[in-house]
Order: C-alpha cells, then sequence, then structure tokens
C-alpha cells in the first residue's frame, strides 16, 4: 500500500483527478448558462494543460520544460478564439474565452502540484461568474444599447422628429443615417439609455400611425 501511495504514476493520477473535478466545476456554471465551451469541453481543457506541464516536467530542464507550458497558453488561446463572435452591437463570448485561458491556467497550477492554489482560483473564478453576473445585469438593466430601424413614407421630409423623440426620452442616439429609396425612407441609429426609457420611446414609435416598419 506504502509503495502504491509513493508511486509516481499515482500522484499523476491523483493530479489528472483533480484537474477533471475542478474543470467539470467551471464547466458545469458554463453549462447552465448555455454557452459554447461548458462542461466537457472545460473538463478537457483542464486535463489537457495539466497533462503537458505534467509531461514538460517529466522531460527534465535539459528538454525546457517552460517552452512546453508557454505552448499550453498559444494553444488556448486558438481555442478561446473559436467562441468569440460579433452579435448586435457587442462582442459576445470574451468571457467564455477568458474562462477557457483560466481553467488551463489552473491545469497547469494542478500539474505543478500548486493544489491550493488552483482550488483557490476555481472559487474565485466561480464568485467571479455568479456573484458579478448578477452586477452586470444590474448595469446592463440601466444602460442599454440598441439598433432602431425606422421605415415611414418620404413626404419631402427628414426623421429628425425620432430623433427628437430621443432627447425627449433622455436617450442618446449614435450612428444615425437615413436611407431613401422609392417613396420611403429609413432611419437607422444606435440608441444608447436606461431600459425604461427604451421602453417608453418604443412604445410610442410603435404606436405612431406614420410607422411603416420599425426594428428595436
Amino acid at each position: 500500500m506504502r509503495n502504491f501511495l509513493s508511486d509516481p504514476q499515482f500522484a499523476m493520477f491523483i493530479k489528472l483527478s483533480l484537474s477533471l473535478l475542478i474543470g467539470g466545476i467551471i464547466g458545469f456554471e458554463r453549462e447552465l448558462r448555455s454557452k459554447s465551451a461548458g462542461f466537457r469541453t472545460l473538463i478537457l481543457i483542464s486535463m489537457g494543460s495539466t497533462l503537458f506541464t505534467i509531461g514538460s516536467i517529466s522531460l527534465g530542464t535539459g528538454a525546457s520544460p517552460d517552452r512546453i507550458a508557454a505552448s499550453i497558453v498559444t494553444g488556448i488561446g486558438f481555442i478561446g478564439a473559436g467562441v468569440i463572435f460579433k452579435g448586435d452591437n457587442r462582442i459576445n463570448g470574451i468571457t467564455t474565452a477568458a474562462t477557457i485561458w483560466v481553467t488551463a491556467a489552473i491545469g497547469m497550477c494542478i500539474g505543478i502540484g500548486l493544489y491550493g492554489l488552483a482550488i483557490g482560483a476555481c472559487g474565485l473564478v466561480l464568485l467571479v461568474h455568479f456573484l458579478l453576473t448578477r452586477l452586470e445585469a444590474k448595469i446592463d438593466h440601466a444602460n442599454q444599447v440598441r439598433t432602431y430601424t425606422i421605415v415611414c413614407d418620404y413626404e419631402n421630409e427628414t426623421l429628425k422628429r425620432f430623433e427628437d423623440l430621443f432627447v425627449k426620452y433622455h436617450l442618446q442616439a449614435k450612428n444615425g443615417r437615413q436611407i431613401k429609396r422609392d417613396r420611403e425612407i429609413t432611419g437607422i441609429w444606435i440608441i444608447q439609455g436606461t431600459q425604461k426609457n427604451h421602453e417608453l420611446c418604443i412604445q410610442q414609435i410603435i404606436n405612431d400611425p406614420t410607422v411603416r416598419a420599425f426594428e428595436f
């Protein structure tokens, strides 16, 4: 039994098991939010980083093990880039990419043998995701960015009256442009403001009989 516990192979298995557990815990939170990198992905990233780190240490100093560890960071960058995509007025997936990055770092810590640091880092990652997500939601509620597209009949007038409406409801309009096609004129603005002000302004535009189409 004593020989079994002192076996280096068993110690490596313990590292992989801890890596699987921590990757699973972080991945479970991402899975709950239906993110592109979820349960299995983060487990494999954590275990892979641990395996590469163990392998680099086993090679010895003559083989520059630090270069193999540095290669993990480069490889994780490619995986992280795959979950980032452009949505409406924002870039999505950056938080998931950062989670992939930090999970790989935790896996490296486990491979080195810094178990306490790895477990503490896992706790802090969960704290960021659960606690700061609520704070982020409150900030988003107070400061939303939407794209308004309004189509009206063209009657020798611009759509300045809608810009005046934005001012009335304390909404900030950016990058406004107007497009005339045949007898229609289309206005496109990026609007920033609170959710309440957006709702009030949207309701008035919807009730406007001159508006033929409205996307928001």
